[in-house]
């Protein structure tokens, strides 16, 4: 195991570095940033000796001013990042960090057209020294060893995802507001694209226009540890020191992870994941909305939305939260916060997974893509394979095969109906508890539980129950996680396959200092039914902390509208 240690260090600008100009920078004191860090490895520099370089080229600030006023694309009504001002992102131990690349102009759109389609295989039945990992390391080397000044060297592709995730832009139209492409519908659609791109730069690097990259199965038993491809060997381009060693294989991922849980035995674990994959796919993935997220818009504050879509949230953050190392709560590392979470190879598996969960969600569930146009017209910007700025759209990221890759058929066991979570066997009456309006406004510091009035069927146009957990305020730097139970009468004896489980809330640590406050909704018509209370007048709903504690401001049923 690599070795870890303390470095304090502040970062120095240097005007020689930039080809055209300097982006704009905000005027915020530079502090020093205090790292948890390894040994550098395969021909990177320590993290404690990055020069400004290492942390500036990151993708985001493209556009000069010119180049945006004669963008055509330049609607008012999609969510656009403002690419002529790239800022300071944060991190969540409150130091400023800058993923802003120099502001270049020559943008060109980018439509893709693949005449061939390859597949993209299961991280877990490569095999360390086959040839298919010889590439895969290679490509990864290659990156790593290209010049800081290169847009697609590791570390500032990573820095892509530092910039569009932690508040590097500010929203197009409305300068006091942060651009976030996370809790919104875009989540899934620039993660695609994010993807594609690096998989481009791997193809470029070793001159093999078939090579994909892999995708990390942990929604099925075979995938659910980290896969051995990228914990073989600690020289290896695909290792990370900044993983949780209490995670490392063979340990089982628990998809509903939260800081401070038990292991448990690994086929009761398996049990347990499958049977949240099936809720957060199946239950609670009913519509667009569910599953994608709320629609993000010009003019919209993603601190005030409703946000992110079931998968988003679990299993993605969990994922995330459990792969990375986190020396306490208040300082992730790598996977563990979205500033640092690319800087992991396994990331980019990870998101090829969760990009096939979208595919599972069309073409095996019946799902559907959004058709608004605010949706489809919102567009990105990425550097290509020949480290080219381009803009990318939406509309033109939703059929894979068009951008050359597909995935490998592998057994979803969480589809067969045996998995579905089952009720517990209990008391048919609800304990007492109080009514929301006695509790609420509260601080999430303890398990709460209150009794919830079911709203009255309207005749026929009544639709399915959604429960409604209101104004959940929190710092969007924190880690956050609540669990949510419905006529439950004793949470330590539930479990994460039981009915009465519902799922939970989680903020993965990112972005500025701000109060964010939204909303969390679970379906709850079918939970119901399954539990023999389709006739309640009333349910029991606890929230039990599973992190720093959190505002709540209440909690309702209403019908979906």
């Amino acid at each position: 195991m690599a070795s870890f240690s303390a470095v304090a260090y502040y970062i120095p600008y240097s005007s020689s570095f930039f080809p055209n100009k300097p982006p704009k920078f905000n005027n915020r004191r530079r502090n020093p940033v205090v790292k948890f860090t390894c040994e550098a490895k395969n021909g990177e520099q320590s993290p404690g000796k990055l020069d400004r370089r290492d942390v500036l080229l990151g993708l985001g600030g493209l556009y000069s001013t010119t180049s945006l006023s004669a963008n055509p694309m330049a609607l008012a009504d999609p969510a656009l990042p403002d690419f002529k001002d790239c800022i300071d992102a944060t991190q969540p131990n409150k130091t400023l960090i800058n993923c802003c690349p120099p502001a270049v102009s020559g943008i060109n759109d980018y439509v893709p057209s693949a005449t061939t389609v390859n597949t993209r295989i299961s991280a877990q039945s490569v095999e360390v020294g086959s040839d298919y990992y010889n590439k895969y390391t290679e490509a990864i080397q290659k990156m790593k060893n290209l010049s800081p000044s290169d847009p697609r060297n590791f570390r500032q592709q990573a820095n892509v995802h530092c910039a569009y995730c932690d508040g590097g832009y500010t929203l197009k139209g409305s300068p006091k507001l942060l651009y976030e492409i996370h809790n919104s519908w875009l989540f899934f659609p620039w993660h695609r694209w994010y993807v594609y791109f690096f998989e481009k730069i791997c193809q470029k690097l070793i001159d093999d226009d078939t090579f994909t990259l892999p995708f990390w199965n942990w929604d099925a038993p075979q995938g659910m540890q980290i896969p051995s491809i990228y914990n073989s060997n600690v020289i290896s381009p695909l290792y990370d020191c900044f993983r949780n060693p209490d995670h490392l294989p063979p340990t089982v991922i628990n998809l509903e992870w939260s800081y401070g849980d038990v292991q448990v035995d690994p086929k009761i674990q398996i049990e347990y994941n499958l049977a949240i994959m099936y809720t957060q796919m199946i239950t609670q993935s009913k519509t667009p909305n569910d599953f994608f997220g709320k629609a993000y818009r010009a003019g919209d504050d993603i601190t005030t939305l409703d946000g992110a879509g079931t998968i988003e949230q679990t299993p993605h953050n969990h994922v995330h939260t459990w792969t990375g190392t986190a020396v306490d709560q208040s300082n992730p590392i790598d996977m563990g916060a979205l500033y640092s979470a690319a800087r992991d190879p396994i990331f980019f598996a990870h998101h090829a997974n969760v990009d096939r969960m979208w595919t599972i969600w069309l073409n095996n569930l019946g799902g559907s893509n959004f058709t608004d146009k605010d949706w489809l017209n919102a567009y990105f910007i990425f550097y290509n394979e020949e480290a080219k700025p381009v803009r990318v759209r939406v509309k033109d990221c939703l059929d894979i095969t068009k951008l050359g890759y597909q995935y490998e058929d592998v057994p979803i066991p969480w589809l067969d109906g045996s998995v579905k979570p089952k009720p517990r066997a209990k008391a048919k009456t609800l304990p007492s508890a109080p009514d929301p309006a006695q509790v609420f406004p509260t601080t999430l510091d303890k398990p709460i539980s209150v009794i919830v009035k079911r709203p009255k069927k309207s005749g026929t146009g009544s639709s399915e129950e959604i429960l409604i957990i209101e104004g959940i305020e929190y710092d969007k730097r924190n880690y956050v996680k609540f669990n949510v139970f419905i006529n439950e009468d004793n949470v330590n004896a539930s479990r994460p396959d039981n009915t009465e489980f519902l799922g939970s809330f989680s903020n993965l640590p990112h972005g500025h200092r701000m109060t964010v406050k939204t909303n969390k909704k679970f379906r709850i018509s079918q939970v119901l039914e399954e539990l023999g209370a389709r006739d309640y007048d009333k349910v029991l709903v606890t929230l039990i902390p599973k992190s720093s504690p959190v505002k709540i401001n209440g909690i309702k049923i209403e019908f979906d509208s």
